[in-house]
């Protein structure tokens, strides 16, 4: 539905601000409902990043594509300009301070400004407990999950603030609602616990500080989203639940979480498990005008509700 309401909406959209000839050459009949915009994406060289950017390019932004190594970067770029794609790439560690300046810098030269910025960018170093992580994983965790999208936010805001209005998607994860997985036994053997405690309570033994970054971006988009509204930047929250990747493979090729999951959640997919495509459209919806009256959410795509 949110597709169809995107394509009626196309040719709509005025024009703002000046594209470069690079962008131009590769999509000179740039049309669409996000026609003449340009998008950030972090961490959108694989999965559910580089499918928000592949639905954004179709949807007719320019987009830049980043992640921390070149060579995704490089291909990336090439599949998506090999579709007729307006993107262009670059190296970004999100953590790093002279990355987010690089990725800033290129973003101002080659587009003259941003209209979306889409935080995907993630790390989570340590399969394990919650008090389990030492000083060093909850840093890291932190500083890319949490501090990442804010200070690269604040980097750009004055480039969206040029365009006349804007919107911010951060990426959370379903784990910021049900931060549930295998457990493992004094044994080592993994095994699935529901009885031991309500869904609401059981605790990850897996994902811990993980997980607490994630519940963090939703308290982070509710005040960014109060702080923005004065400027017409809007800021949502995009929670995708368990979803195809090699990022989430600790808990989609675990047979005995996944049946137990699927089980409970009561999935709409009994069979599948969600693609990253899945997270693309609504992402597309939320940059677009259809979605001009929404700000502060944080819209759940699971196959499941985590709440009433």
């Amino acid at each position: 539905m949110l597709r169809a309401v995107a394509w009626a909406h196309r040719g709509l959209s005025r024009p703002r601000g000046t594209l470069s000839v690079q962008m131009i050459s590769s999509r000179m009949d740039q049309k669409g409902v996000l026609a003449n915009r340009v998008a950030v994406v972090t961490g959108s060289t694989d999965g559910i990043g580089f499918a928000i950017a592949r639905r954004l390019a179709q949807d007719g932004a320019h987009v830049v594509v980043s992640s921390r190594k070149q060579q995704n970067v490089d291909r990336a770029v090439a599949a998506l300009q090999g579709e007729g794609l307006s993107v262009t790439g670059t190296v970004c560690h999100v953590g790093k301070a002279e990355d987010r300046e690089r990725l800033v810098a290129t973003v101002q030269e080659h587009c003259g400004g941003v209209d979306f910025l889409v935080c995907n960018a993630a790390v989570n170093p340590l399969v394990g407990s919650t008090l389990g992580a030492d000083v060093g994983v909850w840093d890291k965790i932190l500083d890319v999950n949490v501090k990442a999208p804010a200070l690269l936010l604040s980097q750009l805001l004055p480039h969206m603030e040029n365009r006349g209005k804007g919107s911010v998607i951060l990426v959370s994860s379903i784990s910021a609602y049900l931060p549930e997985v295998v457990w493992d036994t004094p044994l080592g053997k993994e095994c699935n616990c529901p009885s031991l405690l309500p869904p609401s309570l059981i605790i990850s033994q897996r994902l811990g500080a993980y997980n607490v970054s994630k519940t963090a971006l939703l308290g982070l988009t509710r005040t960014l989203a109060l702080e923005l509204a004065p400027k017409d930047i809007r800021v949502n929250c995009l929670v995708p639940g368990v979803i195809e990747t090699d990022f989430s493979k600790v808990l989609h090729q675990n047979q005995v979480f996944w049946n137990n999951f699927k089980e409970k959640q009561q999935l709409q997919r009994q069979v599948g498990i969600g693609q990253p495509e899945d997270c693309a459209g609504i992402v597309s919806f939320l940059c677009s005008p259809d979605a001009s009256y929404i700000t502060g959410e944080s819209i759940v795509v699971a196959g499941f509700s985590p709440r009433l």
